[in-house]
């Protein structure tokens, strides 16, 4: 079965992330989404935002927030590239996103990301702002994507 990008909406991506995605919930907002479909329906999503760290939000730098399939072969690379061509298409010059340390992160490689390595983690809970973590709290693994020929500004 051939696969191919197609348009999708945040609401219609965050619904397939809610059936489908293993640790993760909806995303409250994006800059695009894309999806990954058969002949027959959507096999894969990626949501794609600002960088949730604030020292790589820097106008130029977008974060793939969400990949979600339903396990069909390739799809995630398909979304990781397509993610790549449609962020360079827009003007950006960077992607990053974020894998637990047991993801294989085979699909990323497989589209060309770089591994650049373990960060974050933690509660997002403090005194001042309780916060329920409905997420993996453990350190994870970043990856990054350059625009190559343009600098970063």
């Amino acid at each position: 079965m051939s696969l191919r990008v197609v348009p999708i909406t945040l609401k219609e991506a965050n619904e397939f992330v809610r059936l489908h995605h293993r640790h993760h919930r909806r995303v409250p907002g994006c800059k695009f989404c894309l999806a990954v479909a058969n002949e027959k329906e959507i096999v894969g999503v990626a949501i794609v935002g600002r960088p949730v760290a604030r020292h790589l939000d820097d106008g130029l730098t977008l974060e793939v927030n969400r990949t979600c399939t339903d396990g069909t072969r390739n799809a995630n690379s398909m979304l990781y590239g397509a993610c790549r061509r449609a962020a360079w298409a827009l003007g950006y010059l960077k992607l990053v996103t974020y894998t637990l340390p047991e993801e294989s992160g085979a699909s990323l490689h497989g589209a060309g990301w770089k591994l650049i390595g373990e960060c974050g983690g933690g509660k997002w809970s403090r005194v001042s702002r309780p916060r329920m973590d409905l997420h993996p709290t453990q350190k994870k693994l970043r990856w990054e994507a350059r625009c190559h020929g343009r600098p970063l500004l």
